[in-house]
């Protein structure tokens, strides 16, 4: 079901403005439009230099704001393509006071274009939508063709954690990863029961959790790259 446009929804993301970038341009191809650089300044933006991590998909910004709010030592970029949806995580950011999170309005295919390549050190992808049907698995965040834009602008050392709810999404990304040239690591077909600290729950994943479902996660890094 679509959400329904928030009401003054241009006047509540004018007025978290310092937190968030939209990204505005007439090209809707994202091959072309990613070969015009428009590379954020991250230093300037946040106002200090951090170690930068990213989530894609933040949705409402719960598992964003507390991850920063706990971090102080990094700095978190947050991307969501809805700006009905990103109003809100920002206005969290904003109301908690963290200076450490900042967001971007776009999809995934333009990461390219606003991130510089090897800047990011850690990537979360939490509760992505799973696409079921076999014709939009293209369209999945754990895809090969998103996987190499994720290669193209992380650190050398950086990796991806990821969580869901759906098994066979969890698979597809399994098998994508390995094809993809990532090795794994820390692999949960039950997060909640298996000692794992340190969790950070979405809004989605308190849900899933309520009902009984399990949550499936991986950490995953380039072969070669890190072999601790």
């Amino acid at each position: 079901m679509r959400m329904r446009r928030k009401k003054n929804l241009e006047e509540r993301l004018a007025a978290v403005s310092d937190y968030l970038f939209i990204s505005n341009f007439e090209d809707r191809n994202f091959n072309t439009a990613k070969e015009k650089k428009e590379y954020i300044d991250f230093g300037g933006w946040f106002g200090e230099e951090k170690t930068i991590y990213l989530e894609i998909g933040c949705g409402k910004g719960k598992f964003a704001c507390e991850y920063a709010k706990n971090n102080p030592d990094i700095n978190l970029i947050a991307v969501e393509k809805s700006g009905n949806v990103i109003v809100e995580a920002c206005e969290k950011a904003k109301e908690m006071g963290l200076k450490n999170l900042k967001f971007i309005k776009c999809g995934a295919e333009y990461l390219e274009k606003y991130i510089m390549p090897q800047s990011i050190a850690r990537i979360f992808l939490n509760f992505s939508c799973p696409f079921p049907k076999a014709a939009y698995a293209t369209h999945r965040l754990t895809h090969l063709r998103f996987l190499e834009i994720y290669k193209r602008i992380m650190k050398k050392d950086a990796e991806i954690h990821q969580k869901t709810d759906n098994m066979h999404f969890f698979e597809f990304s399994l098998e994508q990863l390995s094809l993809g040239g990532f090795a794994l690591k820390n692999i949960s077909l039950d997060l909640h029961n298996s000692g794992f600290e340190g969790n950070i729950e979405t809004e989605y994943e308190h849900r899933f959790v309520s009902l009984g479902q399990p949550i499936y996660r991986l950490e995953a890094y380039l072969m070669g790259e890190n072999n601790d």
